[in-house]
């Protein structure tokens, strides 16, 4: 495959490999956790271990879990989760442990109706699929992207699995007509996303909050508008598929179903 053809071309190919599984079903959300487990425990050792191998907290009730699954293998390549808020006491968790560090007023949470924020975390790809020599660097197995090997014409730097992991989350937001989505990451992490189109804009300084973070924003309904031409067809890609998956809205907001 021409390598200048890469992005005219990443929607039909990731399709051919990957889905979306926004079922929230009681099978993929353990797989979620497991995920989490092998990522945040395991590898980067930033959660303690434990004999169930998984990966949860207390936010986890109110959170849509988002994966991408490999077709041919039905494993699970990859996860993130979107925390939402239905009413004052149900914080996010930028809220909670991290209120302090947004520094722009006008984009603080607290200017918003509960149900139009959300909070985006816990994004993690397991080792078995960042096996290319160009996904293994500090920062792959939570969604970054190699900026030192990146150039215009050789998109495979890109890890498709965290690009389809965020344009998943993206996906349920617009279908939920969410405009206010935060995310708590490394500055570096954010600027990779941009070289896709996700333009996370920074509300605060970095803080230490399991590593160097700082707070971020973003308005998923004018992320269509801003990605590049081949993630939007990907984008487009994804929502068709999470449309046949389940067309109810409660159950995607509430709580997993057995």
């Amino acid at each position: 495959m021409d390598r200048n053809n890469d992005v005219e071309t990443i929607a039909s190919h990731f399709a051919s490999f990957f889905k979306p599984d926004v079922s929230n079903a009681k099978s993929s959300v353990e797989a979620s956790f497991a995920i989490r487990h092998l990522v945040y425990a395991e590898e980067l050792k930033l959660e303690p271990e434990n004999e169930r191998k998984l990966e949860t907290d207390e936010f986890d009730a109110q959170s849509i879990h988002c994966l991408i699954q490999h077709v041919a293998t039905q494993r699970f390549a990859g996860t993130v989760r979107i925390i939402r808020s239905t009413s004052p006491a149900e914080k996010l968790p930028i809220e909670k442990y991290c209120e302090h560090s947004i520094s722009n007023e006008q984009l603080h949470p607290s200017n918003f109706a509960r149900e139009d924020i959300v909070e985006i975390s816990r994004l993690a790809v397991p080792s078995e699929f960042r096996r290319r020599q160009m996904d293994q660097f500090d920062g792959a197995a939570t969604g970054g992207i190699n900026e030192a090997t990146y150039s215009e014409k050789e998109l495979r730097c890109f890890p498709f699995i965290a690009i389809g992991l965020y344009l998943t989350a993206t996906a349920v937001l617009m279908q939920h007509n969410i405009h206010h989505c935060y995310v708590m990451v490394e500055p570096r992490l954010a600027r990779s996303m941009r070289l896709v189109g996700l333009a996370f804009e920074q509300i605060g300084p970095v803080v230490d909050y399991h590593g160097k973070r700082a707070p971020f924003f973003i308005n998923p309904m004018q992320v269509r508008d801003a990605l590049r031409p081949g993630f939007k067809d990907l984008l487009e890609t994804i929502i068709d598929k999470i449309k046949t998956q389940d067309k109810s809205d409660n159950r995607l907001i509430h709580s997993p179903t057995p």
